[in-house]
């Protein structure tokens, strides 16, 4: 993901968002069905949108619940995802989404890594972090709180 990040960054800037969401939706092809934009990626920070539109909608035209906790997930999934090392498997080991007020319009997460979390990443063969993401709304609102704790482990088991 990094290495994307890195060449798409090269891009003229009006371009990166819809290249970013193009190849990200091919390495985790679910994406692409939910129309998630990748606005903001770097190694400590990531902010993924989505649009109010029909498919992602609930029964009162509102993103739909589940949208909304994708939204977090691939927040801080891709942000823990641009810093893991390519010797360990990132896995999301629990998600904790409260739904607090309904949401208005089109959403945005912001996922953020602290220099310590990155650190881990690098320095520790096995662990999990805790990655702070922020769900707003058009309003500037948060309708969720999330916990997003990602758990890393080296690709080839000790024999």
């Amino acid at each position: 993901m990094s290495r994307i990040a890195d060449k798409v960054g090269k891009l003229p800037v009006g371009l990166r968002s819809r290249v970013l969401s193009l190849l990200f939706g091919r390495l985790v092809p679910f994406l692409a069905t939910s129309g998630l934009r990748f606005e903001q990626v770097d190694h400590t920070r990531l902010t993924v949108s989505i649009r109010n539109q029909r498919k992602v909608q609930n029964h009162i035209k509102g993103v739909h619940a589940a949208a909304m906790a994708l939204l977090a997930e691939t927040a801080s999934g891709f942000v823990v995802g641009m810093n893991v090392p390519d010797d360990k498997l990132m896995l999301l080991k629990s998600m904790k989404v409260n739904y607090t007020k309904r949401s208005q319009g089109d959403m945005r997460a912001v996922a953020t890594l602290s220099d310590a979390q990155i650190r881990d990443l690098y320095h520790i063969d096995k662990g999990e972090t805790l990655v702070e993401v922020t769900v707003t709304d058009e309003s500037g609102e948060s309708p969720i709180q999330c916990e997003m704790v990602w758990a890393w482990i080296p690709k080839k088991r000790p024999q």
